[in-house]
């Protein structure tokens, strides 16, 4: 494969930006972590990428062997995209990167995120300490996508699609329940204005939103 843009060095970590440097190729393979999806998904959750960018990238990291590019079978009769094994080694950086970006003194509040990045940052920022023995599956319905976190002796899985039997599903906006949990609303106010619905264990979703505390932040280096 050659690039239309290369450092020309020699080390791997150099390489790796040749591969996925490019401006918006981790955000796509950010939102593919959690499954395939279609074009017009990826849109969704990239909603200020062109159409031209994002099948440029799709084919650069297809050429990659970061994604490959599947036909489904019909009735679906449309092609889907998803991480290659060695595209899936890339899940836990973006998680690293997460918890590195959470601690900037420069990171802007309030703007809007995806599911799929609110999902990733469930598991970035998840705080095992204050879990405790909290255990408990709790689903989540925001927009047309489907989610589950579960909490099972100090750790977080967070998969896509429905669970079996959830002790309690939150079912609303993915901002509001970031505004949620990252500490900029009271989930009590969120579920009164009718932004978010809680069902089953609330108790548990309670315990649950608090789980996720954000780092310090860095030192700035900026004289105010």
């Amino acid at each position: 494969m050659s690039f239309k843009r290369s450092y020309e060095d020699g080390c791997a970590a150099a390489h790796a930006l040749d591969l996925i440097g490019e401006r918006w190729a981790l955000l796509i393979v950010r939102e593919l972590v959690f499954g395939a999806k279609r074009f017009t998904d990826l849109r969704a959750g990239l909603p200020g990428i062109s159409p031209n960018v994002l099948t440029l990238r799709l084919e650069e990291l297809e050429q990659a062997s970061v994604l490959r590019r599947r036909r489904l079978l019909p009735p679906a009769a449309t092609s889907v995209y998803e991480l290659t094994d060695w595209g899936r080694e890339l899940a836990p950086i973006l998680l690293a990167l997460g918890r590195w970006g959470a601690r900037s003194p420069l990171l802007a509040q309030g703007l809007p995120v995806s599911t799929s990045s609110l999902m990733q940052s469930l598991q970035a920022m998840f705080s095992a300490e204050r879990a405790g023995e909290l255990g408990g599956t709790v689903g989540f319905q925001l927009g047309e996508e489907r989610f589950h976190a579960t909490l099972s002796q100090g750790s977080l899985v967070v998969a896509r699609g429905e669970a079996a039997a959830p002790e309690a599903l939150v079912s609303g906006s993915t901002a509001a329940l970031a505004s949620v949990i990252y500490g900029e609303r009271k989930l009590t106010d969120v579920v009164k204005a009718g932004e978010l619905v809680v069902e089953g264990d609330k108790p548990l979703v309670r315990r649950f939103v608090t789980l996720f505390p954000l780092p310090e932040p860095a030192a700035s280096t900026i004289e105010a």
